[in-house]
């Protein structure tokens, strides 16, 4: 089997990121991004494929890469690269090499959001990739953002996190946002503009409440005060509130548990390109009706559509498939939240 090696070097830094850890990364076409991770994330990846339904709604997981320092360890292979470019499966490569210096995550360690102390990242598909100026939303889920392992005293700073936010009523809190605005606005006096987008990190997020959560929802669609959303919009919301009741219906099926995992919302943020696949009469995301099993931003059976909206399930370091215990019942209140408030912009 052919494989296309990977190293370190030859990565750049993930712009892209609203909210999470540092470190990540990305290959220099920016189709693939590497993730610096625990072995319970790595663990949790691999074992999605047993649940083809509940992957449908994650990343693409392509395997690992060594971030040592060890020449002999950062040779890896990135399966992204040649993934979606060949369409002869014995030349996509595979990732699969694991540092022996990845970190055992027998007991919660907090990072307080800087870089992971490990020496692996995984690799997984770019969900923002394709599009021309993506609009990016990270949904933090979970009345309860902390997991079995947690030690007391994180415990009570989460609880504390939870009751101060709209997590504890809703199960979710805005944890950051990038939106496309243009390169007009002058960036000199206006620090949240970079690179013509508007970045909104987490503590936007924790000064919303349960009754003005829905003010942030609208500025994420670039919906003015006092009006509604525009065709376009409506057609991309009414995608994600499809998107998120086929992961809403399979989550009700599956015994899990997922702590501090969030939503991810893209779409395009450039009027052109959407106009484009606005002018095309046979594209699937605008007159495909709602399915189980679907996830309107996977485009691999209609290649010559280009996306306008993703939703994907992400971040599982505190993730774990629970037999007998039933649906994650924490996870499903955020999500059906997300929908309610939709529906509320509609």
């Amino acid at each position: 089997m052919a494989q296309n090696p990977f190293r370190k070097s030859q990565l750049v830094e993930y712009k892209n990121t609203v909210a999470g850890h540092d470190g990540v990364l990305s290959d220099q076409s920016g189709s693939t991004v590497f993730k610096p991770c625990k072995e319970t994330e790595i663990h949790f990846y691999e074992s999605a494929a047993a649940h083809p339904a509940f992957a449908v709604y994650i990343p693409k997981f392509m395997g690992t890469l060594s971030l040592g320092t060890d020449p002999s360890l950062a040779a890896a292979t990135a399966a992204a690269v040649a993934l979606g470019q060949s369409s002869n499966p014995d030349q996509l490569p595979i990732v699969d090499q694991i540092s022996e210096t990845v970190l055992k995550e027998d007991v919660w360690s907090p990072s307080g959001g800087g870089k992971i102390k490990t020496e692996t990242a995984i690799v997984l598909e770019n969900v923002a990739d394709h599009y021309t100026k993506p609009n990016i939303l990270d949904v933090k889920l979970g009345a309860q953002l902390w997991a079995d392992d947690a030690p007391p005293a994180k415990r009570e700073k989460l609880d504390r996190v939870a009751n101060e936010t709209t997590s504890k009523a809703l199960g979710i809190r805005i944890a950051g946002m990038r939106i496309w605005e243009g390169t007009e606005t002058l960036q000199e006096s206006d620090p949240a503009l970079i690179d013509g987008y508007r970045v909104y990190n987490k503590e936007y997020g924790r000064g919303l409440t349960p009754e003005t959560i829905g003010t942030g929802f609208e500025t994420y669609f670039q919906i003015k005060k006092g009006d509604g959303p525009s065709k376009r919009i409506k057609e991309i919301i009414k995608l994600f509130i499809r998107d998120l009741e086929g992961l809403q219906h399979v989550l009700e099926s599956e015994e899990s548990r997922m702590y501090s995992s969030s939503l991810l919302f893209v779409y395009e943020g450039d009027d052109t390109a959407l106009q484009e696949v606005h002018k095309s009469t046979t594209s699937p995301f605008l007159t495909v009706a709602p399915q189980e099993g679907f996830s309107s931003e996977d485009s691999d059976d209609f290649p010559n559509v280009a996306p306008i909206q993703a939703m994907k399930l992400i971040d599982f370091a505190h993730a774990e498939w629970t037999p007998g215990q039933g649906p994650d019942r924490n996870v499903l209140h955020g999500i059906k939240s997300v929908i309610r408030i939709l529906e509320e912009i509609l």
